[in-house]
């Protein structure tokens, strides 16, 4: 019997490099919470801290950042409650350069893995995605926290606006998370420029300086095209969600900022639906590269 027709006869059983996709990473869930404790296990093996340095790398994120910005450069003077405002922006530009980074070494870290037994290669990027997600938690608890002591009240436009904000980051990580981890099995150049868009995001999004600088300084078209990238979108989002409740209310944010969130949340969701179809095909290939 051929393994086609044994693939027909068992529907546990696929051809190599076949298989359901994101579809059988939801199936195979027991697989990825393995996957999962495995990443965490080995990245805090031997550390006297632990989990404890999600905490710890953030707060360290935030000060060097702080002191070079809102201190020598006085954007504190300029900006009401300039630590809740950075430190909002820092999480979730941390959380998408992380899943980015991460996702993108998630095959070939696996490369065992993938050469000796079959299952679906999309755990891999869904895995970093996940570990990217624990390592978030940490820091939306300490602004939450900051958020409290100056005067933060629930509200489901915050709660909502913080929602959609991670949605839009994690769709658009792993929509490209995907389509990384695949060129990168064949071309090991792709975590070099991984590495320095990482850098142009931290500079292309309003996390140490106002969006209305953009808006006061750069002509229409350049604000348009500042505006198209959906981290921004992200970003001003937790800003909204987290800062903005704690200020008297004066700062503005670009009209519409809610609509063209959920725009680039559906385009994000087109780029998930291509980095799929890219990792499918190329996936057929791993073992042999690897």
């Amino acid at each position: 019997m051929t393994v086609a027709a044994e693939s027909a006869a068992d529907p546990e059983l696929v051809d190599p490099g076949r298989g359901g996709g994101l579809r059988e990473v939801v199936r195979r869930r027991y697989l990825l919470r393995l996957i999962v404790r495995r990443e965490l296990r080995a990245r805090y093996q031997g550390s006297l801290l632990g989990l404890g340095w999600s905490y710890v790398r953030p707060a360290a994120h935030f000060a060097v950042f702080f002191f070079v910005a809102g201190i020598f450069l006085r954007m504190s003077e300029q900006v009401e409650h300039f630590p809740i405002f950075m430190f909002s922006a820092l999480v979730l530009v941390s959380f998408f350069n992380e899943t980015l980074i991460n996702t993108t070494h998630s095959v070939v870290g696996n490369a065992p893995l993938v050469r000796k037994v079959y299952l679906p290669r999309e755990l891999f990027p869904v895995a970093s995605l996940l570990v990217s997600c624990v390592h978030l938690l940490p820091g939306l608890a300490i602004v939450l926290t900051v958020a409290l002591v100056w005067g933060w009240t629930f509200s489901f436009a915050a709660v909502g606006s913080a929602l959609l904000g991670f949605a839009l980051t994690a769709t658009l990580g792993i929509g490209l998370g995907l389509i990384c981890a695949a060129l990168h099995v064949f071309y090991r150049d792709t975590e070099k420029v991984v590495d320095i868009t990482t850098l142009f995001v931290t500079w292309s999004v309003p996390m140490i300086y106002p969006w209305t600088v953009v808006r006061d300084t750069a002509p229409g078209w350049a604000l348009d095209l500042y505006l198209a990238n959906p981290l921004v979108d992200a970003v001003l989002l937790f800003e909204r969600a987290f800062w903005w409740p704690t200020t008297s209310g004066s700062a503005a944010f670009p009209p519409n900022l809610t609509r063209d969130a959920l725009i680039s949340l559906a385009g994000a969701v087109c780029l998930l639906v291509l980095g799929q179809l890219v990792f499918a095909r190329l996936q057929r290939r791993f073992a042999e590269e690897l």
